[in-house]
């Protein structure tokens, strides 16, 4: 009797357990030994080829291409990163959304800017910045529901994965989304105006509407080590508003950092881009030029 071999996506990874959505049921899977000699790791995202033992067990046997690929956390084949950001206990620093945005838009991801606790204090410009910049970019409240239905909309038929400093409201944005899941919440620590890791391990939740959504850890599991094989000047392709600016500038090669007539500095002056977001590119540039890995 030939393998039965079914295509579908890994919702789940735990253990060493690959939990494989497929178009009938939820396959509990082991990798084959060939993916540890080829040195390759299946990721929450992933499309697979299963080969069915019975209807709910199988040996995931082949990855298909991927879109892209996250190492921290570990997932794949991610339509939006959706950043969940707040002008509350805890204030979020524009600079760690920058970062997020820029590993997104390297990765051929779109990043969504979702600015929660809006019930407690409205962070105008927190959405001025990231709206003007050509975001979509949402007001929430998961106390409130405001701003729940929109985001809802915006996750329809996609994987998304949520990410942000801890604290913000993630997991109670996602409960917010979808009540069945149930996912942890942790209180925000008064004395250090941050909450504590809940998410234990990555998992892809599916929505009533059809999208699936993953919470992930917070900014402090993320790094930039997907530049590496990048050089650095690609860097300011992750910042979109530079787009129509870069090749205005008078210097071939030009850092947009603190070169004379750099039409990006100039746009800045002129309030086209945002001082913050121009601060943040800056830092970043700093960051990882001192980084042996750029070409």
């Amino acid at each position: 009797m030939s393998d039965v071999r079914v295509k579908g996506s890994i919702i789940k990874a735990l253990s060493g357990f690959y939990y494989v959505k497929t178009e009938n049921n939820i396959v509990t899977t082991r990798a084959r030994g060939k993916f540890r000699y080829q040195k390759i790791t299946p990721l929450v995202g992933d499309w697979v080829e299963v080969i069915l033992q019975d209807d709910t067990v199988g040996a995931l046997d082949h990855i298909l291409d991927r879109k892209n690929t996250f190492e921290r956390p570990a997932v794949a084949n991610i339509d939006q990163m959706v950043i969940v950001a707040s002008g509350s206990i805890p204030v979020t620093d524009p600079f760690l959304i920058d970062q997020m945005i820029a590993i997104a838009e390297a990765q051929n991801c779109e990043p969504i800017i979702c600015i929660n606790k809006w019930d407690i204090k409205e962070a105008d410009e927190l959405f001025k910045i990231y709206s003007e910049a050509g975001f979509h970019t949402l007001k929430t409240s998961a106390v409130t529901g405001e701003g729940i239905e929109k985001l809802r909309e915006v996750l329809k038929g996609k994987i998304s994965v949520f990410t942000g400093n801890s604290g913000v409201g993630k997991s109670s944005v996602l409960n917010a989304l979808d009540d069945s899941h149930q996912i942890p919440v942790a209180e925000v620590s008064n004395k250090l105006g941050r909450g504590k890791h809940t998410t234990r391990h990555i998992e892809l939740y599916e929505l009533r509407n059809g999208g699936l959504i993953g919470d992930t850890p917070g900014f402090s599991a993320f790094d930039m080590d997907m530049f590496k094989s990048k050089p650095l000047s690609e860097l300011q392709d992750c910042f979109r508003e530079f787009l129509p600016y870069i090749n205005e500038c008078f210097y071939v090669g030009c850092s947009h950092t603190k070169e004379k007539n750099c039409a990006v500095l100039l746009a800045v002056q002129d309030g086209e881009i945002s001082k913050s977001r121009h601060t943040s590119y800056v830092r970043l540039y700093q960051q990882e030029s001192k980084r042996k890995h750029w070409k």
